[in-house]
């Protein structure tokens, strides 16, 4: 499979059986992998959703609203939960008003679920862990 690393944004090939050994960037030596949400800008945003082949789940997010920070840690443990399965992202959507206003981000937290770089599902409001996993598992 195909990663892009978080860091310098090098696409790494993975084989599928070595996820699990918590691979690194051939380039820059950062873990592709990490089991953490990782912070999306109108710099790397298109790059990383369209050179993985893993899932990108993109939490759309704002400092101000409270749902979201109730959210936030539900979201970073299901992502070390997942890690070698789905990717997890998160974009501010008080600094990154582009992406949001393209992919129509009216209601926060929005998660939007990436593959391949197309959009394949979406939800609006908070969920705890047991709500997540099962709608990423329907995917």
């Amino acid at each position: 499979m195909k990663v892009a690393c978080p860091a310098c944004l090098a696409t790494n090939r993975v084989p599928d059986d070595r996820a699990e050994q918590n691979p690194k960037c051939g380039k820059c030596s950062v873990p592709l992998l990490p089991g953490v949400p990782l912070e999306l800008t109108q710099g790397n945003f298109d790059t990383f959703i369209n050179r993985n082949d893993l899932p990108v789940l993109v939490d759309f997010w704002a400092s101000w609203c409270g749902p979201c920070k109730m959210m936030a840690p539900v979201f970073a443990q299901v992502a070390a939960q997942l890690k070698t399965r789905i990717i997890f992202a998160k974009v501010n959507t008080e600094q990154e008003q582009l992406i949001a206003s393209r992919y129509q981000i009216r209601s926060i937290p929005s998660l939007v679920l990436f593959k391949k770089g197309a959009e394949v599902d979406r939800v609006a409001g908070a969920m705890d862990a047991t709500n997540l996993k099962h709608w990423l598992s329907q995917h």
